[in-house]
């Protein structure tokens, strides 16, 4: 099934999506783009159902085709002080603040949580990465830049697997963790207890 071009007909829509929400290290990340209107792309879809090829190739595709796009992190620390949902509603309302050439009308969210943004309209979409381009765009840049950000992060810390897991508790992560204990990078506020792993 195609993905849809638009939400709402004569609105300036930008989407919005977010990478690293559920990791131990590292940064949350959120993208807001702004497509032309009746944009289309074959391969544009969810990041999730995308080699790390096409994303990587998207990328390229949606920074010379996007009208105007933002991409903003909110630290590990931030997270630990303000928990990881505020921390994602931040990054949002960063990426939107971010947008210069286009002002939006309307905010499409993926999800169902979403704080208002001052002056603008907003709709959350649970999965909407799947059903607008806009939002799939957003997902895409976010994972590519925070993936990016963590490839360079396993540089230092090798041994955590950042390379292949992108900071998630992966087998590999958190064996790591029990045995190297947490980098300056790891999330405290997720309350990793060794002797509590549960490791499948």
């Amino acid at each position: 099934m195609s993905l849809l071009s638009f939400h709402s007909e004569g609105k300036i829509e930008a989407g919005l999506d977010e990478a690293g929400r559920g990791c131990m290290a590292g940064p949350v990340v959120a993208a807001a783009v702004i497509l032309p209107p009746n944009y289309k792309h074959s391969l544009l879809n969810d990041s999730k159902k995308l080699t790390i090829k096409q994303r990587e190739l998207l990328r390229q595709d949606i920074i010379r085709d996007a009208l105007d796009y933002h991409v903003a992190e909110v630290s590990h620390t931030v997270i630990d002080q303000i928990n990881i949902l505020n921390a994602t509603m931040k990054a949002m309302h960063k990426a939107v603040k971010g947008l210069k050439k286009q002002q939006p009308n309307l905010l499409l969210i993926d999800g169902n949580r979403f704080k208002q943004y001052t002056g603008i309209e907003h709709v959350c979409i649970v999965q909407g990465d799947g059903l607008y381009l806009s939002i799939a765009a957003a997902s895409v840049l976010a994972k590519t830049h925070r993936d990016s950000l963590m490839e360079r992060l396993a540089k230092e810390h090798p041994e955590y697997g950042w390379d292949v897991n992108a900071g998630y508790a992966t087998e590999k992560h958190r064996l790591a963790m029990e045995t190297h204990g947490l980098t300056p990078y790891h999330r405290t506020s997720f309350h990793f207890k060794p002797k509590q792993l549960d490791l499948f």
